[in-house]
């Protein structure tokens, strides 16, 4: 069957990846920042050390999240804000890498880490997912902290982010690591926004797609996976999720209530 002119411009501006940088993204299942109990007060919290290990134990995959502190260390964090998750008020970036990790979590899970702290904790025992958050254009302080902060690690690592320009960097300044591109329909499932997502696909050139549970079935990550590309789905929570995603992507990105805690690894 004869290509569309989106699978043409496709095929010629974002080519899929060697599988030799893909084959290990759809031999687990991943916990979503960590295998924690999904409550911001619960004994075990997202994007801490204890959920880490203990996705480890269990024989997943990790997704974490890092943002940028104001010397430019890479953090692992998901909110902008610090209120939810800890006691302290006030946005991550606005403190330095050393004022973050006297940051304590909520309940017994420690401070803040710095990426490198959690890849010394994890020692390639599992694949890590590291998903860049970005709130302006200008992300090559945060790119640069995570690929120095990636430098001799010896185990298996990529990046991800909903912002294209994140993809772009590493192509240009790191081709050693693997990198994906994360995407969500939403409201944008009309014509509109298939072309936003063609355009951002021939941008970032990813090796693989982190896309929106609830989107899929999709005719874009589709396609995309029918020609090379990996689909990896976040985030999910329960059995019927869980089925659509055994279905539709390559592995999932999920949370406890998804009955995936003690499922094997592979």
């Amino acid at each position: 069957m004869p290509l569309s002119p989106f699978g043409l411009l496709d095929r010629w501006l974002a080519p899929p990846p060697e599988l030799r940088r893909i084959s290990w993204l759809g031999e687990q299942p991943y916990a979503h920042r960590g295998l924690h109990d999904g409550m911001w007060d619960g004994p075990v919290l997202e994007n801490g050390l204890p959920a880490f290990t203990a996705a480890i134990a269990a024989g997943h995959g990790i997704e974490c999240d890092v943002q940028r502190s104001a010397d430019n260390r890479a953090v692992v964090f998901h909110d902008f804000s610090l209120s939810r998750l800890t006691l302290a008020q006030g946005r991550v970036a606005s403190r330095t890498a050393a004022e973050l990790t006297q940051v304590r979590l909520m309940g017994q899970n420690g401070a803040i880490a710095e990426l490198g702290a959690v890849l010394g904790v994890v020692r390639g025992r599992a694949p890590i997912l590291i998903e860049i958050k970005t709130e302006t254009g200008h992300v090559a302080p945060l790119c640069l902290a995570v690929r120095r902060a990636l430098e001799g690690y010896g185990g298996k690592a990529a990046v991800m982010s909903f912002d294209p320009a994140v993809c772009g960097w590493f192509r240009r300044q790191a081709k050693h690591i693997t990198r994906g591109l994360v995407i969500t329909e939403e409201d944008d499932r009309g014509w509109k926004g298939n072309l936003q997502r063609h355009r951002d696909l021939w941008n970032a050139k990813p090796d693989f797609l982190a896309y929106d549970i609830r989107d899929l079935p999709s005719n874009f990550a589709a396609s995309q996976r029918a020609r090379g590309i990996p689909v990896l789905t976040w985030t999910v929570r329960t059995a019927d999720q869980h089925a659509i995603a055994a279905e539709h992507a390559d592995a999932p990105i999920f949370e406890r209530d998804a009955g995936m805690e003690s499922a094997p690894a592979a």
